[in-house]
């Protein structure tokens, strides 16, 4: 009987080690990249293009993987994202390591490695919106938020750890933490490829999917909101490096490590949110978007007259804060205003909407670094005041069969 609900504990858990491993890798990537960009003698704005040009194809994929999701079932495209990440991981960090070791330079290996990039993203893109279709199809309106909030809270688990490996492992190597996360990555596949029962997830009628865009008025102000946050957000994740390693004078290895303890401090905020607040509170998703927008004001305003490991804590601190609560909060509120047809197809469009910030954001931001290293931060404070009153006149839209 105990092992049986042992058994029925980790099947439950299942669906979530996806995006734990996925966040985890990501948090890892973005610790260590600039490092490594600076490393093979990259200028800021063209470590910035890697992650931009990647989210270009992330943007379009998601909502193709979205909608197969809808018509082919929840579990290929999760495990598609998943092998696709790993095997793109490990080609990332052999080309790195051609480069550190002089082997490949210049702009062939730019290009190996923007190519390699933006094919892992059109692979990995199935993984968040085909869990986020499945939980949306096992959880009721009621508990959707809730449901949400746990998938988050998962992804916000492997960004806690993922800059703490990051930060470790860089002392030895900074190519350690790609392996690494190759291999959680991998570890996922199989759990997902064994345990998770995709059939019984899948509504009615699904391989009828619902033809939805992301000008549809009922989920429309959520997205433009969302879009806003995660330009904002993608502007500190692909700057703050630069300006903690200039600001504190730090070589390449140590600005790895700092960095990541910076954003284990926001995705340890931002766990706390979604599990003390969305789980045990219950908000509705527009409260916990009118909590969490003025939050992220708050923390983006903070960072312009950062120029303390402190200050940047506690900075990044309140930006977990907000992000924790925003995540759970889009996702619900579209998932609400869609039928169940439509799941797969809203998953993937909420999906692509950070891809869409991050297309802009890194770019924007690293240019305006070598302007000010101040610039990036003014942007994103400028960003979030219209979007921090706009929320309060955004009114949630319930679908109803």
């Amino acid at each position: 009987m105990r092992r049986a609900r042992a058994s029925n504990r980790l099947r439950d858990m299942v669906p979530y080690a996806g995006v734990f491993a996925h966040g985890m890798g990501q948090s890892i990537v973005m610790a260590i990249l600039p490092s490594l960009g600076r490393e093979i003698g990259l200028q800021e704005v063209a470590i910035g293009a890697i992650i931009s040009l990647s989210s270009l194809v992330f943007f379009i994929s998601s909502r193709m993987w979205g909608r197969l999701s809808d018509r082919s079932g929840r579990k290929q495209v999760i495990l598609i994202g998943l092998w696709g990440y790993t095997i793109g991981t490990l080609v990332f960090a052999v080309l790195f390591g051609l480069g550190m070791a002089g082997v490949l330079g210049g702009t062939l290996l730019y290009g190996l490695i923007v190519g390699t990039r933006m094919i892992q993203s059109t692979m990995m893109s199935g993984t968040a919106p085909g869990t986020a279709a499945y939980i949306a199809d096992i959880t009721t309106p009621e508990t959707r938020a809730a449901g949400m909030g746990r998938l988050s809270a998962s992804s916000n688990v492997g960004s806690i750890l993922g800059p703490a490996v990051a930060g470790t492992l860089a002392a030895l190597s900074l190519l350690l933490p790609l392996v690494f996360a190759a291999l959680a990555t991998a570890a996922a596949a199989l759990l997902v490829q064994r345990l998770l029962n995709d059939r019984a997830a899948l509504p009615p009628m699904a391989h009828h999917s619902g033809k939805l865009h992301m000008r549809d008025r009922r989920i429309l102000p959520y997205l433009a909101l969302s879009l806003a946050v995660f330009t904002g957000f993608s502007i500190v994740q692909q700057t703050l490096a630069f300006r903690i390693q200039d600001t504190l004078v730090l070589d390449t290895r140590a600005t790895a490590q700092t960095y990541g303890y910076t954003m284990m401090v926001s995705a340890t905020a931002s766990l706390f949110a979604q599990v003390a607040l969305v789980q045990q509170l219950k908000f509705a998703p527009m409260i916990l978007l009118r909590i969490g927008l003025p939050l992220l004001l708050c923390a983006f305003a903070g960072l312009i007259w950062s120029a303390t490991l402190p200050a940047f804590f506690i900075a990044m601190a309140m930006m977990g804060l907000g992000m924790g609560l925003c995540g759970p909060g889009f996702s619900a509120a579209t998932s609400l205003a869609v039928s169940a047809r439509e799941q797969g197809a809203a998953a993937g469009i909420v999906t692509a909407i950070p891809a869409l910030g991050f297309i802009l954001g890194p770019i924007a931001g690293t240019a305006l670094y070598q302007l000010d290293p101040h610039y990036p931060y003014v942007l994103t404070t400028l960003i979030m005041i219209p979007t921090s009153v706009l929320v309060f006149r955004v009114h949630q839209h319930l679908h109803t069969d």
